[in-house]
């Protein structure tokens, strides 16, 4: 740990277990996957085997640990399919372990049934939202069951997240329009990355839905692919133009930013320290109150 770490660490009160009253005044890192090698208490799906993670183990308490030294008190966990499938056991046991900590976008398997009613229930387990994919079909959001997601979505304060390539963007805009109570969160700036200006005037065109938000985070993933990420500050600068503080939340990505020399540390420094165009309040906004509006509200 660094010396600006420990200082955060000292400032925040974090040094040690984070009391009910610590937790609102961190920030909240809205976007992180978390999984462990405790198998036979929280199953992999079928096929996935403990040699298939990577890393290794990414549990519920490292992330927290991790999250501390960077003044980061909350979390959002997102579904993982890749591992669990639509098993959303270990998230919701990690929001009963740690009280306050974590929020949890789930995996929902729309085929079951009783979609409203099992979102419901869900929704006391600290599932706020729910990721969606288009699975490569254009036509992904026209089916009955993800209409009834959307609607039970609006109706129970429920999170609709598309993780999108650029090329979906246009896909969103009919059950915006349809849905506009439904809150939506797009992942990682729906992957535009440089040069595809065209992509994001499309996304930006979103914004005139009030209740869609983006998530400015991966930043691993897009650009030069390392710190100090500043080729992105324009991208961020049109979203935020766009949709306003109120509207934009930082994530992480972790366990995936931590690599070839991306770390946690520079993920909330981009967004900290490195735009001028923000102001303090647009810094509480996005790394702390717009994802304590939609996921902890």
């Amino acid at each position: 740990m660094n010396r600006r770490q420990a200082l955060t660490l000292a400032a925040t009160g974090l040094a040690g277990c984070v009391s009910p009253g610590r937790l609102t005044r961190g920030h909240i890192d809205a976007h992180s996957h978390i999984w462990t090698t405790e198998v036979d208490r929280f199953p992999l799906r079928k096929g996935v085997t403990i040699k298939d993670l990577a890393p290794r183990s990414f549990t519920a308490e490292d992330l927290i640990k991790l999250g501390h030294t960077e003044g980061v008190t909350r979390h959002v966990l997102i579904s993982h399919r890749r591992y669990h499938g639509f098993n959303n056991d270990y998230y919701t046991h990690a929001v009963t372990a740690h009280p306050g900590v974590f929020a949890v976008v789930g995996a929902l398997d729309r085929a079951a049934g009783r979609i409203a009613e099992r979102m419901r229930a869900n929704r006391l387990l600290g599932i706020t939202g729910y990721r969606i994919k288009p699975e490569d079909n254009p036509r992904w959001l026209e089916v009955d069951t993800m209409k009834t997601m959307w609607r039970a979505g609006a109706e129970q304060r429920i999170a609709m997240c598309p993780l999108i390539r650029p090329e979906f963007i246009p896909s969103l805009d009919p059950m915006c329009r349809q849905f506009p109570e439904t809150p939506v969160v797009i992942d990682h700036c729906a992957r535009v990355d440089l040069g595809q200006d065209n992509r994001l005037q499309q996304l930006c065109a979103l914004a005139k839905y009030p209740k869609v938000h983006v998530k400015v985070s991966a930043f691993y993933a897009f650009g030069a692919k390392k710190p100090p990420y500043d080729e992105q500050a324009p991208k961020v600068k049109a979203l935020f133009e766009a949709f306003g503080p109120r509207r934009l939340m930082w994530a992480s990505d972790c366990p995936y930013q931590l690599n070839d020399g991306n770390t946690y540390a520079a993920s909330i420094a981009f967004v900290r320290d490195r735009l001028a165009f923000l102001n303090a309040e647009d810094k509480d906004w996005i790394l702390r109150r717009t994802a304590e509006q939609v996921f902890f509200g």
